[in-house]
Parts: C-alpha cells; structure tokens; sequence
C-alpha cells in the first residue's frame, strides 16, 4: 500500500472541532486505500504561550530546557488526534520524534535531522493503524530533546515521508495554497497550481510563510512531492515538484517583503585575506544565521563587509563581531534595524533578459530608494527603508502582472 504523509498546523488543530474534521480528512484517505501517517504542530498559540511562561520564570531560559517545554506542545496534540480517531472507530498510535528515533545534531532550537528509523512506523502501519508523529522535534545522539526551530513541523513531515518513501506529503494549513506573494499584503495575489523546489525554496527562505525552507531541501533532496493545501476545504492547492515547464516563460513567479530583518555594516576592514573567514567563522560559533553578503573594496588596503540577519539574531551577530575587532582592523560598525527585504523569485531569469531593467524601474517611479541589492541565479533582493515595505511589494507585483493567473500574464521576451 502507498503512504501517504498529512501534516496540519497550529490553526488547523487548534480546538476539539478543527481536531475532528482533520481527523475526517485522515480518515478518507485511510478509505481511498492509503497507510497514513500524520505529522501535527502545536495547536493554535500553545508555543508562544510557552515560551511566556518560561521568559516570566527567566529572561534568558537555558535552550536544553526550552526544547524539553516547547516540545510538549506537539505531543498534546497528536495524543488528543489519536484519542479523536479512536472514537471516530479508528486504530492509531501517537509517537514523539525520540519514539521514532529521529536522531538530531545536539543544538537546541536549531536542530537538524541526521536519520530517521522508520521500523516502528511502518510496523505499526502493517497492522492497520493510522500513524501520528508529533512535528518540530527529534532526539541528539546523547539522547536529549531537540527541537528544529519555529515551522519544524513542516520539515519533520517532509523527512518522514522521505524515509517512508511515500507517494505524497500534503500540508495543510489555513490557506488554499501557495500565492504569488503575501495576500494580506497584496489583496490581488493569486494561487499558483504548481511550483519548482527552487522557487518556493527562494521564497520560503525570504520569509513567504506557508513553507519552512528546510522541508522544501528536504523534498528537492529526496524527490518528494509536496501539496500544499487548506484544511478548511476540499480544494487542490499547490504542487510543489521539479521544474515547472510553463513557468519557465515568466519572468518572476513570486515577490515577498520580509520586515524583520536588520544588516550590519563592517566599515573599513582589513583588506587581505582570511579576514571574512575570520568574521564569517565567529559568526557561525555565535548561531548567527547570515543571509545576503555584500563586500565592496574601498580601497587596495581596506573593505567593507555587510550582511543581513534576522532581527532575533542581531545581538549575538553585533557581540561576535565586536569580539574580533582586534583581529580584523575595522574602524566601525554601522547598523540598521529600519530596513525591510523585498524580493523577486522566477525560473524564468535563468533565460530572459528585463527582470531587473523592470523591477528597478518601477521602484524608482514609485520613489522607493535602495539601500542595497543581491541576486541569486534565479532572485533579486533589494533592501529598503521598511516605511516602504508594503508600497514597495504592491509596486513590483503589478509590474510583474503577480495578480494574473500563470496563463494570463505576458510571457518573458
């Protein structure tokens, strides 16, 4: 029999009524022929309610102890999923990730996935049960509780169905799928049928927020299919698969603005080598999570150095390399905590000429400034003043047509 993996999030979960029509929804495909494995987030608000319990006990919790906390959130929710099941006339069985033994590295809150041992799952799903997995969390190899980092669950259900080798892994949530951009933001953004790894892996990792970045690795990884869907209707969603053949005509798929976000300015560093290796490595020590790198030579003895970091990462990229100004020779640092990400995703840049000729063109008729800009073979990111994050994102996605279906917008020349 194909597996196939259902993973729902916080909303979809978040009451004893979401439980039991996601329990329906688990039901019918065990009907349609399916071994099912379920993958469950937290319900609704349970993660940040506790980590404010544990920042009124202590502001700066140990990260061990806070894995062991956020971690219970998941195994409520899968228990009370199988309680549902069973009285709906279902078998099931609930694990945590140290159940199924899905080994970790040992840093807490950040975790990454070394192996899955998929024996007791499949053994249970011989027997006829539905199996759930609780998300976001597995074991290190000395046997303390991990925790992948916020959106975990995505990338837990992902790896299980990689291991199961399963026909499909479905997400739902409380969208009917992957958009063109933020449709909170930009009213007009529609639904995409279908996209490549590497576009929404773009998107996911500039903060669109349907899809944890590290499940789209995962999928491209191991060829696993993914549907993205909503929990509150029978609608298709999204694929999310290999290239994408009618894409390639478009210039840009997709656009985002991520506001929580800062960039730090190196002013002056020694120009010579080992340098950015030397901040780059005390960054990494630090967990600081860099993005965009940008380094300017000023002068055949000096450089500047920037980099962006997510805002919650700022004071431990600031305290690493202020540690080492003594080793690099920079005059000063210069921060900006005012500044927002926008961005445009599309296969389409690897063969079409004009992405940029436009996207900056329509920036400099909407009066958006630019503070910076990076590119990717298939992204650019441009950083701005975040008053003008939302005009900014409206402003590129009419330039793209991002409120047109794929069909109906002008093909790249």
């Amino acid at each position: 029999m194909a597996v196939l993996v259902q993973k729902y999030g916080g909303t979809s979960v978040a009451n004893a009524e979401k439980i039991r029509r996601a329990c329906q929804r688990v039901i019918n495909a065990a009907k349609a022929g399916y071994q099912v494995v379920v993958v469950a987030s937290a319900r609704g608000h349970q993660t940040d309610e506790l980590i404010a319990d544990a920042k009124e006990l202590n502001p700066d919790p140990p990260t061990r102890e806070m894995d062991q906390l956020l971690s219970t959130g998941e195994i409520q929710t899968v228990s009370l999923f199988a309680i549902a099941l069973s009285a709906m006339g279902y078998d099931a069985i609930s694990f945590t990730g140290s159940q199924i033994r899905m080994i970790t590295d040992g840093v807490h809150s950040k975790a990454r996935i070394k192996s899955i041992d998929t024996q007791r799952i499949q053994k249970e799903l011989d027997s006829g049960r539905i199996v759930l997995v609780a998300g976001f969390q597995g074991m290190s190899e000395n046997e303390d509780v991990t925790t992948l980092g916020r959106g975990g669950s995505d990338t837990s259900a992902v790896a299980i169905a990689a291991a199961l080798k399963a026909k499909e892994c479905e997400i739902y949530t409380d969208v009917d799928g992957v958009y063109t951009t933020d449709p909170r933001i930009f009213k007009q953004a529609v639904k995409m049928d279908q996209i490549s790894y590497d576009e929404i892996l773009e998107l996911a990792s500039l903060g669109a927020g349907v899809m944890h970045s590290r499940s789209i690795e995962f999928g491209k990884k191991y060829d696993v299919k993914i549907h993205v869907r909503s929990s509150l209707n029978e609608n298709p969603g999204t694929i999310i698969t290999h290239e994408v053949p009618q894409m390639e005509g478009i210039m840009v798929s997709g656009a985002t603005i991520q506001k929580d976000m800062a960039k730090i300015d190196i002013i002056n560093v020694d120009n010579k080598p080992g340098n950015a290796a030397k901040i780059f490595s005390h960054l990494a020590k630090a967990k600081v999570v860099v993005y965009d790198i940008i380094q300017t030579e000023v002068s055949t003895e000096k450089a500047n150095v920037s980099f962006t970091v997510g805002m919650a990462d700022l004071p431990s990229a600031k305290k690493a390399v202020e540690t080492i100004k003594d080793e690099v020779y920079y005059d000063k640092l210069f921060i900006r905590d005012d500044i927002a990400e926008l961005s445009v995703v599309g296969v389409g840049m690897r063969t079409h000429y004009g992405v940029a000729d436009r996207l900056f063109g329509a920036l400099a008729l909407a009066k958006i400034n630019i503070d910076s800009i990076t590119t990717s073979e298939i992204r650019i990111s441009c950083i701005i003043d975040k008053k003008q994050a939302e005009k900014a994102l409206e402003t590129v996605c009419l330039a793209f047509e991002l409120d047109k279906p794929t069909d109906q917008r002008k093909k790249a020349k």
